[in-house]
């Protein structure tokens, strides 16, 4: 069987540059006026948007201490880890955040089928001038290393450990990688830049939400110069959050209720689990999908039920539903069928 031989990143974004006419960052963003926050601060950027520069979200919030940590990793070359419940936006901020800075952005979710050749790269048998030759081809992480690139471990905490030692040597700002398939070692690139984002600190779960995460070598973590958490967010700036995703304003006071209520509702379920009441928790995330469905149904109960209730244990269900009723006056279970 031949293989073709593969690029290590594929273009998905025709009509755009690729990475490779980037040199260096060639411009300075103010942080005050890019990201809203109160910071004065500068960080560098590029002027042109290349094809793994992400989509920007002009309705995304930016948390001032997140955002803080992760633009250091950018203007500073530090090793960030961002950590917290599932959810929150963790993966969300840093693309945003490089959307605005113009900085190509590469995420690898390290699930455990992700094998050492997945990130270094194997030999390939491949078709050259008419024969079959053995070549090696670079994985994604050897590409990035060489290239002014961020990139992002999604789910470190569920990396095998294998994969884990592979990526340690890359922790240091200046480490290099060395290629022994091919006798060869990589200098990072100057404008190489490295993120992580975890559910749990690398101490291992020990809440029961997170199967198949692990504990992380206690040398590797000491690697990270940044760990910023980002966990559920206070009532006001959450609705504000969804909000701005959904497009509503504060002169709209049915909906800002109907957003606060929906927030108040997930507060619960928080306090819930954290009780011992609930063994399922309302995110940020499900509080946007919960919305997006009210748009699609136009039935906040059955959006309710459909988002977030059918998940929930069948012991669980009366509980969350008293939840709801006491943010909404209405019991969710409780349908026109009935």
């Amino acid at each position: 069987m031949t293989e073709k031989p593969a690029q290590p990143i594929q273009d998905t974004n025709a009509g755009l540059p690729p990475t490779s006419i980037l040199s260096e960052p060639d411009v300075n963003y103010n942080v005050r006026k890019t990201f809203n926050i109160d910071l004065d601060m500068e960080v560098p950027g590029f002027s042109v948007k290349t094809s793994l520069v992400p989509d920007l979200d002009a309705s995304y919030c930016f948390d001032k201490e997140i955002t803080q940590a992760i633009l250091a990793g950018f203007r500073y070359n530090r090793r960030v880890m961002v950590q917290g419940f599932h959810g929150t936006g963790k993966s969300s901020h840093i693309e945003q955040i490089a959307a605005r800075l113009n900085w190509p952005c590469v995420r690898i979710n390290l699930d455990s089928h992700i094998s050492r050749i997945d990130l270094i790269g194997k030999d390939a048998i491949v078709l050259k001038d008419g024969k079959q030759i053995t070549q090696f081809q670079e994985g994604l992480l050897p590409w990035a290393l060489e290239n002014p690139c961020a990139l992002i471990f999604d789910e470190y905490d569920a990396g095998r450990p294998d994969v884990m030692f592979v990526i340690q040597r890359v922790l240091e700002a200046e480490g290099k990688l060395t290629l022994l398939d091919q006798n060869r070692v990589i200098r990072p690139n100057p404008y190489f830049r490295l993120f992580a984002t975890a559910n749990t600190i690398g101490l291992g779960d020990t809440t029961g939400l997170y199967h198949g995460t692990q504990q992380i070598n206690q040398g590797q973590m000491d690697r990270w110069s940044i760990v910023a958490t980002l966990n559920y967010l206070p009532h006001e700036q959450e609705s504000n959050i969804i909000m701005s995703k959904m497009g509503v304003t504060k002169d709209d006071h049915e909906s800002t209720q109907m957003i606060n209520s929906m927030v108040a509702l997930a507060n619960l379920t928080r306090t819930g689990f954290a009780t011992g009441e609930l063994s399922t928790v309302m995110s940020p995330r499900t509080v946007i999908t919960w919305a997006e469905n009210f748009e699609i149904f136009k039935d906040l109960s059955l959006a309710f039920r459909l988002t977030f209730l059918n998940k929930c244990d069948e012991a669980e269900r009366q509980t969350v539903a008293e939840y709801y009723q006491r943010c909404f006056n209405v019991n969710p279970l409780i349908t026109d069928l009935i």
